[in-house]
């Protein structure tokens, strides 16, 4: 069993073998419009005055910084062929941040936030609460609008590579 003298480093390879899915938030309005995958997205409740779920950006990014300025997000749920999606909003490619959006089909929903087509599910939000947690902003939006694809295989990414579900049959 490897032995790491340093906590952070042990911190960072112990998560890194967990498998979450892929999500890019995205935001639009007097802030900006901007994006930034993310991989701590996740629900808070289903009930309440409207369903809610949490997501985490690090303070330095400009969409953490746009979304506390908008007041609103969406957050994307990318499905398994949107690795390319990923990688863009990552800031994985030379394309300029600006630019991000027109190298991606996506349509303003019922509050003006940006929603990726093709997610398998795309979360549409305005900012309940916001805490600035150390080096991340731990942002929680109410739910105002859900839309679904056909398609409901996520991306997901774990052991530092992009991954898909497979259905096991337990006996």
């Amino acid at each position: 069993m490897p032995q790491f003298a340093d906590l952070r480093a042990a911190f960072v390879e112990g998560m890194s073998r967990a498998a979450t899915f892929v999500a890019v938030a995205t935001t639009d309005g007097e802030g900006g419009r901007a994006g930034v995958t993310v991989s701590s997205l996740t629900s808070v409740s289903a009930d309440g005055e409207q369903p809610s779920l949490l997501v985490c950006i690090n303070r330095q990014s400009p969409a953490a910084t746009a979304i506390l300025q908008n007041r609103a997000f969406c957050a994307n749920l990318l499905a398994e062929d949107q690795q390319e999606i990923a990688n863009l909003f990552a800031g994985r490619s030379a394309t300029d941040r600006e630019e991000r959006f027109d190298q991606v089909t996506w349509a303003a929903g019922d509050i003006g936030q940006p929603m990726l087509a093709g997610a398998t599910a795309s979360f549409e939000c305005r900012l309940a609460t916001a805490l600035l947690w150390e080096t991340h902003h731990v942002i929680i939006g109410r739910v105002s609008a859900v839309q679904l694809s056909g398609s409901g295989s996520a991306l997901l990414y774990g052991q530092r590579a992009y991954r898909r579900a497979i259905h096991l049959d337990v006996k």
